[in-house]
């Protein structure tokens, strides 16, 4: 079998070092190339990682031994490597947010469509099992009809002085990426519009509460959905720890997800404790799902890279396409506009 080679263009974004170390670990796959603007970063994640690094990401997109390329630049030059890697014919998996703006986003879904490329995002929180199931219980309407939603989905990197001082402050760079609400948010925004569909409006205060620092460091949006269902989304990146993590409330039954997000994960648990329980109406206790609770946020980010060298090689067509990550920029987008206009926003912007 022929190894996909696979180029790196750029490590801004931490989880890539994730993913090189699952593909490291494939019989199929080559880590072939990457490159870096940043000299210093590119020449210790290719000692890392074992590959060589290029000058230009150009060497590396013209390279006939890629197949293709993981895009974990900051967020606002993902457009320009998308088109890049497209135009060389290169599938792409593309760190998410897709792009700051709307126009971006447009200029990516062009790109992959007009070359034919194969494309996804990586949002692990659609690899995570007990997501997975949650997604099978809507299905099968084992709470009825569901009123609301209420996801949380939170981090703590604003409180680690390594990233506020370091090369990932980008993250809170306006320019870069917003925000940490428009970085983290775009999470759970993906979920909602997984399980839910597309919504209809928005409302939302986004603020720096905690730190001094130029960002946002904590928000809320509501969001509702063409069946009605209110989505509260929840997202910090102060928060130190947490158990309950979502919570979906319908007139037949209630459904928890406990230990789902980075705090939540890393915070101390009970014996026995379970991901996920369900409480159907007339019953006398919980239904308890028998799925595994990750040790680390890292374990689920290290679910998206074989997924998606299963889609490379035709053994799946499931993928996050380019027009979904548009969903989530879009609506984190608009949780913003009604953050700074005090107002319900509608979609589409």
């Amino acid at each position: 079998m022929k190894k996909i080679g696979i180029g790196i263009l750029s490590h801004a974004h931490g989880h890539v070092n994730i993913y090189c170390d699952v593909l490291k670990t494939l019989p199929d796959v080559e880590l072939v190339t990457a490159w870096d603007d940043n000299l210093e970063r590119g020449q210790n994640a290719a000692q890392t990682h074992g590959y060589e690094l290029r000058d230009s990401p150009e060497d590396v997109v013209n390279d006939p031994t890629i197949d293709a390329v993981i895009v974990t630049s900051e967020t606002n030059r993902h457009a320009d490597f998308v088109e890049l890697a497209a135009a060389a014919g290169k599938h792409i998996l593309c760190q998410k947010p897709m792009a700051t703006t709307l126009e971006d986003c447009d200029r990516i879904i062009r790109a992959v469509n007009d070359a034919g490329v194969k494309f996804s995002m990586a949002y692990q929180m659609r690899q995570d099992p007990v997501n997975q199931k949650i997604r099978e219980l809507l299905k099968e309407g084992a709470m009825g009809k569901v009123a609301v939603v209420r996801r949380r989905h939170c981090i703590n990197v604003l409180l680690n002085s390594g990233f506020v001082t370091g090369p990932s402050k980008w993250h809170f760079d306006k320019e870069a990426n917003i925000g940490m609400f428009f970085d983290d948010a775009n999470h759970p925004a993906d979920w909602f519009y997984w399980l839910f569909g597309r919504p209809t409006s928005v409302i939302a205060t986004i603020d720096r509460v905690v730190t001094d620092l130029p960002t946002d460091d904590n928000g809320v949006a509501i969001y509702q959905f063409k069946n009605g269902v209110i989505g509260v989304l929840y997202n910090g990146s102060t928060t130190v720890a947490g158990v309950n993590t979502t919570e979906i409330d319908g007139d037949e039954g209630t459904l928890i997800h406990d230990y789902g997000d980075g705090p939540s994960t890393a915070a101390p648990r009970a014996s026995g404790a379970v991901p996920l329980r369900l409480l159907r109406r007339g019953d006398s206790e919980w239904t308890t799902f028998d799925l595994p609770i990750p040790a680390t946020q890292a374990e689920r980010i290290a679910a998206i890279p074989k997924p998606f060298i299963a889609y490379l090689r035709g053994e799946t067509d499931t993928t996050i396409s380019p027009e979904e990550g548009r969903i989530s920029v879009e609506m984190v987008l608009g949780a913003y506009r009604s953050s700074e206009e005090g107002r319900r926003i509608t979609f589409p912007l």
